[in-house]
């Protein structure tokens, strides 16, 4: 793993970094004239390990996407807080999958494409910062809707949302109408603690958590089947999160 920071990151990459060092250099030279040692040492410490988490919170790792178009990728870093039917009529027309996953202070932020596809629309809705861990906070939250479809068999529409949490003001999204992406490409990030969703197309008989979903093709059955479970750690661009199969009669 090489160590990297993100793009998406600036002006916070270099702006808070040298805030917290120009705070650490104040307090050592007014604690060398009022403060004991073991003080000064200790305020040091804490700073410095702010001013690390600072950097590391901007990391960009890299990630390898694995040689599989049948998988669909987690899109983000964090913690899988949901899965569940719901309606989503806007893009996909009808029932999907939501998958959420929480991103807390210590996961890297960089949002990634699940799969090869094509975004067909964006779409940005201005709106509250509640808890991201909360699964309604999708619904009244500020958000980013990236509205895209496979390139890949089968082509299903799919729906990634950006949503802004309690902490996470700055919502950053590179992608454009048009533009195709491949699986695990970067495509943006949401600054401090945040919440990712991924929509896919529920397929019929469709059961969570080991939710499996078939639907009659033309000629064979594709069957949708979900890899994780609520409270799994994923990992942006390397974590498969549902995985196309096909199913001979």
């Amino acid at each position: 793993m090489r160590f990297r920071l993100t793009k998406y990151g600036w002006p916070q990459v270099v702006v808070y970094p040298a805030i917290v060092f120009a705070v650490m250099v104040v307090c050592l030279l007014v604690g060398l004239v009022f403060l004991p040692v073991w003080s000064i040492i200790s305020i040091e410490a804490i700073l410095a390990v702010v001013l690390v988490w600072g950097l590391a919170f901007f990391r960009d790792p890299y990630r390898a996407m694995p040689p599989d178009k049948n998988i669909l990728l987690a899109p983000a870093d964090g913690k899988v807080t949901d899965i569940e039917i719901v309606d989503e009529n806007d893009f996909i027309g009808g029932a999907a999958i939501r998958i959420g996953i929480f991103l807390s202070i210590f996961d890297a932020h960089i949002n990634r494409a699940p799969c090869n596809v094509k975004v067909e629309k964006i779409t940005y809705k201005k709106g509250k910062y509640k808890n991201a861990a909360n699964p309604q906070s999708g619904r009244v939250n500020e958000s980013n809707d990236l509205w895209l479809t496979r390139t890949d068999s089968p082509r299903d529409r799919l729906l990634v949302r950006q949503i802004s949490g309690a902490i996470a003001r700055r919502i950053v999204c590179e992608a454009r109408q048009g533009q195709d992406l491949t699986g695990g490409e970067e495509f943006g990030m949401i600054k401090f603690g945040s919440r990712t969703e991924l929509y896919v197309p529920a397929r019929p008989r469709c059961s969570i958590p080991d939710a499996r979903c078939s639907v009659e093709n033309q000629e064979s059955r594709i069957e949708n089947r979900v890899l994780i479970q609520i409270g799994d750690k994923v990992k942006a661009g390397l974590t498969a999160l549902v995985r196309y199969e096909i199913i001979d009669d």
